[in-house]
């Protein structure tokens, strides 16, 4: 359902800063199978925050090739996600166009691994 933009609902600053959104890249990109949408299970390195790991339903719209070593943001304060017999440790982020097409927010130049964004 989409919301218009006056419904949306505000937050304060402080809400903004609770939410940890960092630079990883990926460093490795497999098939998941048991997933309900067509997904891959990416390993991210996010230098000193160490490797997580996430469930991105990305394959109608990425191959695995465009993806290894990619930059891109996540939400790493999360609590893990079951989903089927994966833990997804971080939200990786993407516009959803119409149509339902993602499309991976990254840093526009090469970021530092890690580094938070704010």
């Amino acid at each position: 359902m989409k919301r218009s933009t006056a419904a949306m609902a505000r937050i304060t600053q402080e809400d903004f800063e609770r939410v940890e959104m960092r630079v990883g890249r990926i460093v490795t990109v497999d098939d998941f199978a048991r997933a309900r949408k067509p997904s891959y299970r990416l390993t991210i390195d996010f230098g000193p925050l160490g490797i997580k790991q996430s469930s991105a339903a990305l394959r109608p719209y990425y191959s695995k090739e465009e993806l290894l070593g990619r930059q891109v943001i996540c939400v790493v304060n999360f609590p893990p996600k079951q989903i089927a017999d994966f833990r997804s440790d971080v939200l990786t982020l993407g516009v959803m166009e119409h149509g339902g097409r993602i499309v991976l927010l990254q840093p526009d130049r090469e970021a530092e691994v890690g580094g938070r964004i704010g």
